[in-house]
């Protein structure tokens, strides 16, 4: 095993973190400084960073369904409560994948694999994520989701949905590839609304169904596999339907995600990646209509208080 993946197993970070450490002259293979990235490690080696003997751990990979008022961090300063107090405390050194904030719910990742949490927040990488927003008033779907498409501006950035689903008048799903801080809660101040409840159901393949709030479970290889899977797809961001169908694929093809079926009426469009030369010539894209439902979704949640 190559040192900087032995590291990385180890629980230190990405494979390119543990690369600076090596670089930077820390590790050292039986007494020894070593800064060759490509030195082979066996498990007769003793491997050091600093002064810590580091061996590699078994991956492990969990999936979490936060409660509203836990922080995504590890050490709270004000002693606040964070996602780690609902794991036990015996376990390895965690990861969490992208973060949610305080007043938000759902699906997060954890995992002490730092080369797939690095390649899951990667903004190469276009990996769906999936919202449900309980809104402070009807949602306006004519005039306020070409508005969310097209994107808005925010101190972190411009920042746009790949996809838009009214489920009742006061309850949409929007589906980011973005990363953004509080993205979600200031898109949507922008265009005249603020959000009461925000959850997070979905990640790549990855749905929330029976988890409770608080509860987590491990992940099987099967999901493992297919998260992978997913974050081999880079490419220019698709105007995705709602639900997130339509990604695109090597040659120009569409494809479900699996296990799903492609509603009727749903269009995927190619938009352009206006960071490049030449993207302002081009015509403006077309974009996706959102569909509205009439009624509430049997899983639409209660209303809560104001964040």
């Amino acid at each position: 095993m190559r040192l900087n993946r032995f590291l990385a197993a180890s629980g230190l970070g990405s494979r390119r973190s543990c690369e600076e450490l090596i670089l930077g002259g820390t590790v050292t293979i039986n007494g020894q400084i070593c800064q060759n990235l490509a030195r082979e490690v066996t498990g007769e080696d003793f491997v050091k960073v600093g002064s810590r003997r580091v061996v590699p751990e078994k991956p492990l990979y969990i999936l979490l369904n936060k409660p509203r008022g836990y922080l995504c961090t590890v050490i709270d300063t004000h002693d606040r409560r964070t996602i780690f107090d609902l794991l036990p405390g015996s376990w390895p050194r965690l990861f969490h994948v992208g973060r949610l904030d305080r007043d938000s719910e759902g699906l997060i990742i954890l995992t002490n694999d730092g080369d797939l949490a690095l390649h899951l927040t990667h903004p190469r990488y276009k990996i769906d994520k999936e919202y449900e927003v309980l809104l402070d008033r009807p949602y306006e779907a004519a005039k306020d989701t070409p508005k969310l498409l097209r994107g808005v501006s925010t101190e972190h950035g411009r920042a746009r949905a790949d996809g838009v689903r009214q489920m009742s008048p006061v309850i949409i799903r929007l589906v980011l590839r973005q990363g953004l801080k509080r993205q979600i809660r200031l898109m949507l101040y922008k265009v005249g609304y603020e959000v009461k409840r925000l959850i997070r159901i979905r990640i790549g393949p990855l749905r929330l169904t029976d988890l409770k709030a608080g509860e987590w479970r491990t992940l099987t290889e099967a999901e493992v596999k297919a998260l992978r899977a997913e974050r081999l797809q880079p490419g220019p961001g698709t105007n995705a339907g709602p639900g997130g169908e339509g990604k695109s694929m090597p040659g120009g093809k569409k494809a479900g995600p699996a296990g799903t079926r492609k509603r009727g009426g749903e269009k995927a469009v190619r938009r352009p990646d206006v960071s490049r030369p030449g993207d302002a010539k081009r015509p403006a894209p077309v974009r996706s209509r959102s569909i509205a439902r009439k009624g509430s979704a049997s899983s639409a949640p209660k209303a809560g208080r104001r964040p």
